[in-house]
C-alpha cells in the first residue's frame, strides 16, 4: 500500500533495518565491493552481487555550491549488518573522500558553513549529534541526551538545535500492575492498536529544542508536552516534515493530531507553527482535511511552501504546492492547473522560484515554478528517476536512478540543462556485468486507451531464441512502474535469469494525469486487471516469447492482482508468485490499520451495503474465486506486516492446497511489508527464481 514516496520509504527502512542496535557492541568491519572471479566471468547481476552495491543517499550541497556531502551504505551479507558513512565530493566531480572517521555509522547530516557540517552518529553506542570540518580530525559532540536522537536540525544562526526523540506519554500495563514486572501484554480501548510494523504503545516521537550555548546539550524543551501523537508522523518519521523559520524564532512541523478511530479513517495532517519565545503553537492549515506536510520557508521568511492533498481520506491524491504568505496569511495553490503531483521542494535564493520533483510518463524529473507567474519549467528529460534536488546559483544537484543503475549523484547546469554524473559509486560492479535493455512500448488497452509498458530484455538477448516472460503487477496501487532501482523487485536480476519482463503502468498509477491515477479506486477487479492482460497479450505475440511459458508476479496490490488473476487468467500463466497480497477483503478490512485506505479504495467496510461500489469490491474479493485456481503459486509474507497481515497469505495457501493446487508458503517472521535483511532477501530471490524456473523452464 502506498502512503508516501515508496522509493524513499523502502530506502529508509532498508537502512534502518540493518543498522547495529545501540545496545550492541559496535564493530568496524570492512565491506567488500570487489567481485569474485566467478562474478566477473559470469557477468550478470545476482542477488549476492546486489548486496555489494553501495547505496547512495541524502546528497546536500555546501552553501557556496562547491562540495556535496552524502552517505553511502554498504552491507555485509555474512553478518546481516550495514554501515553508513559520510563522503564528500566536489560538485564539478572528482574522487570522493570519506568525511568522518568514527566507529559506527554516520548519517542525517547538515551543512553549517562552507566547511563545517553536523551529523548523527551511532558512535559510543548512542545516536547523538556531532559536528566537524572538512579535512579535519577534530570532532565535537553537540548532544548527549539520555534517549537516542532520531533526527535534528540546527537553526540558521546556529544558536539552537531541534531534535526528535521518543518520549513516554501515559501508562502501560506494567505501570498499572507493578506486581507483575515480567508481564508481556498490551490492551486497547480504541484504534489504532498497531501501525505498519509496530504495536502502538505509550511512546511518541516529540520535538525538543535547546540552545547551543553550552555543549554538549543534555536536555531540551519538549514543544509537544503531554501530546500523544508523533512528529514527524508515524510510521515513516520523515524529517522533511520539520523546518526552522529563517530567523530561528519559530519551528514549523507536520503532525496528525488525531487519536483512535478518527486517526484510522482520516488523512488530516496539519502544519503547526511553534513560537520559541512565547512557547505557543498555531495550526497553519486548519480547514483542509487531507494531508498537509513538508513545510519549507523562503530564504527571506516571507513565504512558506508545503505539499497538500485536497481529498480527505485519500493517501494517493495528487500533492499540490501550496504557498502561504507569512505576513498576510494568504494561501494559494501554485500547481492547481498542473496535472502532476509534486515532491521534494527546494527554494532558490531569489525567493521566488521553487524547485521540485514530479512524475511524467513513468519517469521522475526536476521542475521549477515561479511563485508569481506560476510558470513551470522542466529541467530534465529521459528514462530515469530523479529523487532529490538541491539548488546552487549555477547548478542543480540530484540523485538519479535508472532501472539499470542504482542511485548516483548528478549535476544539472541551470543554463543549458546539461547533465553530468558526479559519483560513480558502483562502477567496479558495472564494469564487469551486462545489464538488460529496457524498452518503452505504448500499447492499446481493451477499451482503446494508450498505456506505457516497460519491456526488459535479458542481457544477452538473442532475437532468434524463445524466452519465458513474466507479467509484473505493480503494488501501491497508486505507484508508477518507473525507473527506480529496486534491491529486491529488481528487473535486471529477473532479466539476468533469462526472463523477459512485461511491466505495465496500468490504470491506478501516477505520472499519467489525475484521471488515470484515480480510476482504480472502487474498481480493483475492473479496468486495471484488463490492462494487465492487454499488456501481456500484446507482448507475448513477439516471436521471441514462448506463449506456453508465462508467469505472473507481484507484491502488495500486485500480490492481490496475482490472487485475483489466479482465478481469471484463462490459462494464460503457468506460475504465480504473490508477496504480501490481499486475499480476503473482509478479513483484510478487519485486520489492517489505516482504514482511510480501505474506505477510499474499497468504498467502505464490508458490512455497509449502501453503495454498489462497496458491494462490487467485496463480491470480487480473490478468495471467492479459489475454486477456479489451477496454476502453481508461491505465496510470501512477513510476520510483522501490519498493513496486510500475514494471515491473508495463510488463507490463500490453505485455499490453494485444499483445492489441490501446487503451492508453497514462504514466511519471514521478522520482516514487514518488505524483506529487508540481506540474507532474508537473498533467500527471497532464490525461492523466487526456484519457483519460476521449476514451471517456466
Amino acid at each position: 500500500m502506498k502512503t508516501i514516496n515508496i522509493y524513499l520509504v523502502i530506502t529508509l527502512l532498508l537502512l534502518i533495518s540493518c543498522q547495529p542496535k545501540s545496545d550492541q557492541k559496535q564493530t568496524d568491519f570492512e565491506f567488500n565491493i570487489q567481485l569474485t572471479e566467478k562474478e566477473k566471468n559470469d557477468g550478470i547481476l545476482t542477488p549476492e552481487l546486489l548486496w555489494k552495491f553501495g547505496r547512495v543517499s541524502n546528497s546536500q550541497v555546501s552553501p557556496d555550491g562547491k562540495n556535496i556531502l552524502y552517505t553511502i551504505t554498504y552491507y555485509e551479507l555474512s553478518s546481516n549488518k550495514s554501515r553508513t558513512s559520510l563522503y564528500t565530493v566536489p560538485v564539478e566531480g572528482g574522487t570522493p573522500q570519506k568525511a568522518v572517521n568514527l566507529s559506527g555509522s554516520q548519517f542525517e547530516h547538515q551543512w553549517l558553513s562552507n566547511n563545517t557540517f553536523a551529523f548523527l552518529s551511532t558512535h559510543e553506542n548512542s545516536v547523538q549529534v556531532y559536528k566537524t570540518e572538512l579535512n579535519s580530525n577534530k570532532i565535537t559532540k553537540l548532544t548527549n541526551v539520555e534517549s537516542e536522537i532520531e533526527g535534528f536540525k540546527i537553526s540558521p544562526d546556529q544558536s539552537q538545535i531541534l531534535y526528535t526523540t521518543m518520549v513516554k506519554e501515559g501508562e502501560n500495563l506494567i505501570d498499572k500492575n507493578p506486581d507483575l514486572p515480567l508481564l508481556k501484554a498490551m490492551a486497547y480501548n480504541d484504534l489504532m492498536a498497531r501501525h505498519w510494523n509496530h504495536w502502538t504503545d505509550e511512546n511518541y516521537s516529540h520535538i525538543f529544542v535547546s540552545t547551543l550555548a553550552q555543549i554538549p546539550v543534555t536536555e531540551g524543551t519538549d514543544i509537544m508536552p503531554g501530546e500523544m501523537w508523533d512528529a514527524p508522523m508515524s510510521p515513516y518519521f520523515d524529517f522533511d516534515e520539520i523546518c526552522w523559520a529563517p530567523d530561528g524564532k519559530q519551528i514549523a512541523y507536520t503532525c496528525k493530531k488525531l487519536t483512535g478511530a478518527k486517526a484510522a479513517v482520516s488523512t488530516d495532517s496539519d502544519i503547526y507553527l511553534y513560537d520559541i519565545e512565547t512557547k505557543t503553537t498555531k495550526n497553519l492549515t486548519q480547514g483542509n482535511f487531507g494531508y498537509d506536510r513538508n513545510p519549507i520557508f523562503s530564504p527571506d521568511g516571507k513565504y512558506m511552501a508545503y505539499l497538500s492533498m485536497k481529498t480527505p481520506g485519500s493517501e494517493s491524491d495528487f500533492e499540490k504546492i501550496i504557498l502561504k504568505n507569512m505576513e498576510t496569511g494568504e494561501i494559494q495553490n501554485l500547481t492547481d492547473n498542473f496535472d502532476q503531483t509534486a515532491s521534494n521542494l527546494s527554494w532558490d535564493a531569489d525567493n521566488k522560484t521553487i524547485f521540485f520533483i514530479s512524475g511524467i510518463n513513468a519517469t521522475y524529473q526536476i521542475y521549477s515554478i515561479d511563485i508569481y507567474t506560476k510558470n513551470i519549467k522542466q529541467y530534465t528529460q529521459g528514462h530515469h528517476d530523479y529523487r532529490s534536488v538541491s539548488v546552487t546559483a549555477d547548478n542543480l544537484i540530484g540523485t538519479k536512478t535508472k532501472q539499470s543503475m542504482s542511485a548516483e549523484i548528478f549535476r544539472i547546469n541551470r543554463n543549458d540543462n546539461s547533465e553530468h554524473q558526479v559519483t560513480f559509486t558502483n562502477k567496479p560492479i558495472y564494469d564487469f556485468i551486462e545489464m538488460g535493455k529496457s524498452e518503452e512500448r505504448w500499447i492499446e488497452t481493451f477499451d482503446g486507451k494508450k498505456m506505457l509498458v516497460w519491456v526488459i530484455y535479458p542481457p544477452k538477448f538473442d532475437i532468434n531464441k524463445q524466452y519465458p516472460a513474466i507479467l509484473f503487477c505493480q503494488g501501491g496501487p497508486q505507484s508508477a512502474v518507473s525507473h527506480s532501482f529496486s534491491f529486491r523487485w529488481n528487473f535486471q536480476i529477473m532479466a539476468a535469469n533469462d526472463y523477459i519482463i512485461v511491466a505495465p503502468n496500468r490504470r491506478g498509477v501516477p505520472t499519467f494525469g489525475e484521471e488515470w491515477n484515480e480510476q482504480i479506486s472502487g474498481d480493483y477487479s475492473g479496468k486495471n486487471i484488463q490492462d494487465y492482460l492487454s499488456a501481456i497479450d500484446n507482448v507475448k505475440k513477439e516471436p521471441f516469447i514462448d506463449q506456453t511459458r508465462l508467469g505472473c508476479v507481484g507484491a502488495s496490490y500486485g500480490g492481490y492482482s496475482v490472487f485475483y488473476l489466479a482465478g481469471h487468467h484463462q490459462n494464460r500463466f503457468k506460475a504465480f508468485i504473490s508477496h504480501c497480497g490481499m486475499f480476503n477483503f473482509e478479513s483484510f478490512y478487519g485486520s489492517t490499520e489505516e482504514l482511510f485506505f480501505t474506505n477510499k479504495d474499497l468504498g467502505g467496510p464490508y458490512w455497509d451495503k449502501s453503495s454498489k461500489t462497496i458491494q462490487r469490491s467485496y463480491e470480487n474479493s480473490p478468495h471467492k474465486f479459489v475454486a477456479q485456481w489451477n496454476t502453481p503459486i508461491l505465496i510470501i509474507h512477513g510476520g510483522k506486516d501490519f498493513r496486510i497481515p500475514y494471515t491473508e497469505s495463510l488463507q490463500a495457501f490453505t485455499a490453494a492446497r485444499m483445492n489441490g493446487v501446487e503451492a508453497r508458503l514462504l514466511y519471514f517472521p521478522e520482516e514487514t511489508h518488505f524483506v529487508l535483511k540481506p540474507q532474508n532477501s537473498v533467500l527471497w530471490q532464490r525461492e523466487f527464481f526456484g519457483w519460476l524456473d521449476k514451471y517456466l523452464k
